[in-house]
């Protein structure tokens, strides 16, 4: 056997991803969208705007200043057709005749690999928007806009993008580095109260993760939070989004090609409860829901202190997030069929992240079904059912 006929080379590629934060991008910070955007050779670059449908009843005046912007930036690029508006919610990842829609539209605009899709709304608009960019040419510049608390803290700067098929959540999807992200504060004005707290229980989850200290912190002004004191919220939510940036440009894994996916903490569960609730239930809420169940999970198995458990699940009270959800204990054969498929979303063997304590997280690979059993009814009593609107 010849050695030059077996060739394994390690190689890699340079990636840089741009983070910015404003207070309103279309109007006092517009120069920052304008600058991210570079020109592709002599000319300015070519642009198209998508716009979450939720966002524009939000803000109706949005639109115009969206095309208000372009025109005073028109020697610095061009808006490719119409403000392109899409279902906002899980709607837009559900059905996939939007995205065939959405890849149409980039054919008929002629958007090529140094054309910029700039998609402004909350996570699954990103997630849907963003998977559509980066198969269209191998990949449109794509640069986010998230309007939500729990894209400006989490998902809008990650590297994923997809939709949902087969009754899975992300089930077909790419690692893609946005070429831009830009947290607006003026943007969240657009949201419900009920919208605004879920961001929260990914702001949660980083700060268990990383950093004790911003968990007291986010202990400490959970109430004013609650309140969208935004004196509280503001620093919080850039925390959380700078401390996902560190774990995905530092972290050693930003396309999870090892077993464990630890920003995934609390998602086992917060995924299959969408998909069983028939997503009735948000993103973030379940997320809670789920960060719930491992916390009490973690102080049964993991070594987690009852103390601790106790603190965490006051503070996701304290910030409004709601437990309840009667899926948790109708159907515990699909909740737990949840956990298999976690686990095929990535391949090879279950990989979950516990907690020892605030700041230490543990991978686990076999979780005890009693423990758990246990820790779902413990979730399940404490839960206290709120009005949402």
């Amino acid at each position: 056997m010849n050695p030059e006929d077996f060739l394994d080379i390690d190689f890699q590629v340079a990636w840089r991803h741009r983070l910015r934060f404003t207070d309103d991008v279309f109007a006092g910070d517009e120069a920052c969208l304008a600058e991210v955007l570079e020109p592709s050779g002599d000319r300015p670059p070519r642009v198209q705007f998508w716009l979450d449908e939720e966002v524009a009843r939000s803000s109706p005046t949005l639109v115009e200043r969206i095309r208000t912007f372009t025109d005073a930036h028109a020697d610095r690029l061009t808006r490719i057709g119409n403000v392109q508006l899409v279902p906002g919610g899980e709607a837009i990842k559900n059905d996939i005749h939007i995205l065939e829609r959405m890849l149409k539209v980039f054919h008929a605009s002629d958007l090529d690999r140094r054309s910029y899709v700039v998609v402004v709304g909350g996570g699954a608009v990103l997630d849907a928007v963003g998977f559509a960019a980066s198969i269209a040419h191998r990949g449109i510049r794509l640069v986010r806009i998230p309007t939500t608390t729990l894209a400006q803290a989490d998902s809008g700067v990650g590297v994923k993008t997809g939709v949902n098929l087969f009754g899975k959540k992300n089930w077909i999807g790419t690692f893609a580095v946005p070429w831009a992200v830009i947290n607006d504060t003026a943007l969240l004005a657009t949201l419900s109260d009920r919208d605004f707290i879920c961001g929260f229980a990914e702001v949660l989850k980083v700060s268990l993760l990383k950093d004790a200290e911003m968990f007291a912190q986010l202990c400490d002004l959970a109430t004013r939070i609650r309140g969208r004191d935004m004196t509280a919220a503001g620093p919080l939510i850039r925390r959380s989004a700078q401390w996902h940036l560190h774990h995905i440009t530092r972290g050693g894994d930003p396309f999870e090609a090892l077993e464990a996916r630890p920003l995934d903490f609390g998602h086992w569960s917060a995924h299959k409860l969408e998909a069983i609730s028939n997503f009735k239930i948000r993103h973030g809420e379940a997320v809670a829901i789920g960060l719930a169940i491992d916390v009490v999970y973690s102080s049964l198995a993991t070594g987690l202190s009852s103390r601790a458990a106790d603190r965490i699940l006051k503070c996701l009270q304290d910030l409004g997030l709601s437990l309840s959800c009667p899926e948790l204990l109708s159907d515990r054969p699909g909740l737990f069929a949840g956990m298999e498929e976690f686990r095929q979303h990535l391949g090879g063997r279950l990989t979950l992240t516990m907690l020892e304590d605030v700041g230490r997280p543990i991978d686990v690979h076999d979780v005890d079904r009693e423990l758990m059993g246990e820790a779902l009814s413990r979730v399940a009593t404490i839960a206290k059912p709120e009005i949402r609107s």
